[in-house]
């Protein structure tokens, strides 16, 4: 395993800490450092992947205690938003609405975060003092370490025979979008409309788009589509049982660890590792959906996309299945097809400092406080899935992020 090169002793602690991102991660971190005094300055506009890209309509697949962002203090769970806001509060297995949970999010930075800035970062390169930081306002800042918690939107995958029919890339007005970029879902009213996945996303996206009226066709590459066991107790959640304990990534024992020493995770082979985060929690769908799925539309298992081409106003997908390969013509495809981590994504980053940055199959090589092979420089989130195991895929990894992470840089 790489070395970590020494931070250098010359460091102006009295430079502020940059934290990039005002989603969940980026909230827990900037809260935790807040707390104890750190200078710091946030950049992001909060929760806004999750306001402007997720779909009207969503539910959370997460069980309300594993919806917590983390806070340094008591006081600020998602119960204590709903408490203070008057709305039931959510409990046990009951699902989220997203739209409480984006104004949750909101509520935590406003009482937490108050200082957050809603500003881009668009450029951050290393100095001899430690970053420079240049802002979409024009401020250029200096920095003694930057925390990147930009969140996941950055990271959408799209496979190569879909890609084709979108070279500027998805976009929800074009003929291919991705799951993740999909807000009103009302425009797809009286369209065909081919949804490509077998997990959540791919199968509430299209419960969506089937109740605002489009003509909804899911293909699915695996033989099955899995669905969650309704709880015995919706209302309780729990601590399970010695042979099935319950954690904030399900039941059982194997999701019962690695929700609770992540940090152990990273000892094990790379292999290994990415092994954990394809296929802990892997696609399935939620129990409250199964009803709004099966008997609704076509969900066609078994099947893959083999080559896509664009016509006039609409798409032309070659099918593959068992009996050969047939012709499907949609107005419109929905990637849902997941994410992957990609330094080249993070655009605000040079190709400089990029191609510095240790990898290990194309995600972040970080140290046990999720410190990258540039000193200072801080990756949290989906960026450490590769990491710390499928946890930090979740809301509830939060936690175990910002508490490393203000523990380096409060030493």
């Amino acid at each position: 395993m790489q070395a970590f090169p020494i931070r250098p002793a010359a460091v102006n602690q009295s430079l502020p800490v940059v934290v990039i991102g005002a989603g969940p991660y980026g909230l827990a971190v900037a809260s935790h450092l807040r707390e104890r005094h750190v200078p710091l300055r946030v950049f992001g506009d909060p929760m806004a992947s999750w306001s402007t890209r997720m779909p009207v309509g969503m539910f959370l697949k997460s069980t309300p205690d594993a919806s917590n962002i983390a806070s340094p203090r008591r006081g600020h769970t998602l119960a204590d938003f709903c408490r203070s806001r008057g709305i039931r509060p959510y409990v046990g297995h009951r699902p989220i609405a997203i739209d409480d949970f984006i104004e949750y999010g909101k509520w935590f930075q406003s009482r937490l975060v108050p200082d957050l800035e809603q500003s881009q970062v668009v450029r951050l390169d290393r100095s001899e003092s430690g970053f420079d930081v240049a802002l979409d306002s024009g401020e250029e800042l200096n920095a003694r370490a930057v925390v990147v918690a930009s969140g996941f939107a950055q990271f959408a995958h799209v496979p190569e025979e879909l890609a084709s029919i979108a070279p500027d890339g998805p976009s929800a007005s074009g003929l291919l979008s991705h799951s993740g970029q999909l807000h009103d879902l009302s425009a797809f009213a009286g369209r065909h409309v081919a949804v490509i996945g077998g997990g959540q996303s791919a199968l509430e996206t299209a419960a969506l788009m089937h109740e605002a009226g489009a003509h909804v066709r899911v293909f699915v590459r695996r033989e099955h589509v899995s669905f969650g066991e309704q709880p015995a107790n919706l209302d309780r959640q729990g601590r399970g049982t010695p042979l099935k304990p319950e954690s904030s990534l399900g039941p059982g024992w194997s999701h019962f660890a690695l929700a609770q020493i992540p940090g152990f995770v990273r000892y094990l082979p790379l292999r290994q590792r990415l092994w954990l985060v394809a296929n802990i929690l892997g696609p399935s769908g939620a129990w409250w959906l199964r009803e709004r799925v099966e008997g609704c539309f076509p969900v066609q298992v078994g099947e893959r996309v083999v080559e896509a081409s664009t016509g006039v106003g609409h798409v032309l997908l070659k099918i593959a299945d068992p009996a050969g390969v047939r012709e499907v013509s949609v107005d419109h495809v929905v990637a849902a097809t997941g994410y992957r981590v990609s330094l080249e994504r993070l655009t605000f980053l040079p190709s400089a400092l990029r191609a510095s940055l240790a990898t290990r199959a194309g995600s972040p090589h970080l140290n046990a406080s999720f410190e990258s092979s540039v000193p200072g420089l801080y990756l949290a989130g989906l960026a450490a899935a590769a990491t710390f195991g499928p946890l930090m895929r979740f809301v509830a990894g939060s936690q175990f992020a910002a508490r490393r992470i203000t523990r380096a840089l409060t030493g």
